[in-house]
């Protein structure tokens, strides 16, 4: 694929592009947009340019101006991922690396170097593969992981509840669910510090990725021949068990993929739906007055700021018609996860409620779904549930314009959360987490209402008990049983 296939006029510009801070900088070959480098910071706008030139999908340029396809459309992006006779996350079909366009130091070849993972499996090898982890994931006791999310954020909480302040990307939406990750897979002992900052290292693509990224190899390969001999009921012992019979490489491979994929997903997830809560009133009032729940929170950010924003690469198994462009044989195209949500075909405006509705796209979908995604979703409505039962008076401690974000052509990561609230005592860990009533709340601290146990009624003292009013507790009693049961307390 080359820079003139993008071109509908056909026109293309040999020049050299021109140096960074020209007005010009975010334009290559052939006129097309660049998506990194400084525009980088601003993708969302850049996609709007995109769709209002090109439409549902429009040409553009990677780093060291390899040339690819952006799908903006909602429709659109659904076909790639749920067509795989004619798109393949295969990327050994795409003819920039065929023909050594993406050299093999490209910024982004830890990103589309094809592994013997099901990520990047076809057919039956795909259905080999994907069939271990997905048969590993349904025996996940989830109602266990609930209570376990909820142990593993009192334990976080308590760190820094005392001083009043925090940063809650750092000091929790960093370390939560790395936490319950690692009990998942069968490893809590290796929950620590180092392990979270070598998840994070390795997405950076820093100068110390490769040996973030060895060291967790490290880690994962030690559980794998550990428990190849020794099984637990855990996620790793489960994955080799499978009929599938992966071997050790396969099996610390996919244990890879799932925690960081999951890791960095859910940290992303985590900080960006307490950002909101912490930042947007009207949010924030209907969490406090029950128009909406935690979950519907959690999903309303899934819409708003995806913890991916873009996967890449899907390549065209053949010549193909998509969003009325001609897609060549081996050309790539990015699965245009936040362009996705926004599409106005869809969507009346860029930041309308979608409550009740999970079309989006977070997730992927087709063969390629994210099969831990219900994981990820309860690690956010739990952590998030019991971090503000803790804290109900947190508050952002700094002007919401002094936020700051890391982004790049695959995700936006907010580098800090700075919050206070009035300094609170620790709570055993093994205690469902519960507001203290000292000191009093003030009238304008705020609660998730179904956290709250209902209060007893005023009665004076001289009016006797109803009769019915022992029958009337049983039954309540029973309800909570019950609704505590649900959700997994």
């Amino acid at each position: 694929m080359t820079p003139e296939s993008f071109s509908p006029t056909g026109t293309h510009d040999p020049t050299a592009a021109p140096p960074p801070g020209c007005p010009a900088h975010g334009i290559g070959p052939g006129g097309l947009r660049r998506l990194y480098g400084p525009d980088a910071e601003d993708l969302g706008a850049v996609y709007e340019e995109l769709r209002a030139e090109y439409g549902a999908v429009a040409p553009a340029l990677l780093h060291e101006d390899v040339p690819i396809w952006v799908v903006l459309g909602h429709t659109e992006n659904m076909h790639v991922v749920r067509t795989p006779s004619q798109y393949t996350r295969d990327t050994r079909l795409w003819s920039a690396l065929q023909d050594g366009t993406i050299k093999p130091d490209h910024p982004l070849m830890p990103i589309v170097a094809w592994q013997p993972i099901c990520c990047h499996a076809e057919g039956d090898e795909h259905l080999r593969l994907r069939g271990a982890v997905t048969g590993a994931m349904s025996t996940i006791d989830h109602r266990g992981i609930r209570r376990y999310i909820n142990r593993a954020t009192q334990h976080l909480v308590n760190k820094f509840c005392e001083e009043g302040g925090a940063d809650l990307v750092a000091q929790f939406a960093e370390h939560l669910p790395m936490a319950v990750m690692c009990e998942i897979l069968g490893m809590p002992e290796e929950y620590n510090d180092r392990i979270v900052q070598a998840a994070r290292d390795m997405l950076k693509g820093s100068e110390t990725a490769i040996a973030s990224n060895e060291y967790i190899m490290e880690v994962l390969m030690r559980l794998t021949v550990r428990r190849r001999t020794d099984p637990k009921e855990d996620f790793t012992s489960h994955l080799i068990n499978h009929p599938a019979r992966l071997t050790d490489e396969e099996v610390a491979q996919h244990l890879r993929v799932v925690l960081i994929v999951s890791y960095e997903a859910t940290a992303n997830l985590l900080a960006n739906v307490l950002r909101v809560v912490l930042t947007d009133p009207r949010f924030r009032a209907q969490l406090k007055g029950g128009q909406m729940t935690v979950p519907e929170a959690v999903e309303q950010s899934l819409w708003d700021e995806p913890p991916f924003s873009t996967i890449l690469p899907y390549v065209a198994k053949a010549e193909t018609e998509l969003g009325g462009q001609r897609i060549g044989q081996g050309d790539a195209l990015i699965f245009g996860i936040a362009p996705g949500n926004v599409d106005p075909r869809v969507r009346p405006g860029p930041k309308a409620n979608m409550q009740g509705n999970r079309s989006h796209l977070a997730f992927g979908g087709g063969p390629h779904e994210c099969p831990g995604q219900d994981i990820g979703r309860s690690i956010a409505d739990v952590g998030v549930d019991a971090l503000l039962t803790r804290l109900p008076d947190v508050q952002l401690s700094c002007p919401e314009h002094e936020l700051r974000w890391r982004s790049s052509i695959s995700n936006q990561h907010l580098v800090e959360l700075p919050v206070k609230f009035a300094p609170k005592p620790q709570q055993d860990v093994m205690q469902r987490p519960s507001i203290n009533p000292v000191p009093p709340q003030s009238p304008n601290n705020w609660q998730v209402s179904s956290r709250q146990p209902e209060p007893a009624a005023a009665q004076p003292a001289a009016v006797p008990t109803p009769v019915a009013a022992p029958e009337q507790a049983r039954r309540l009693s029973v309800f909570r049983r019950l609704l505590r049961w649900w959700r997994g307390d």
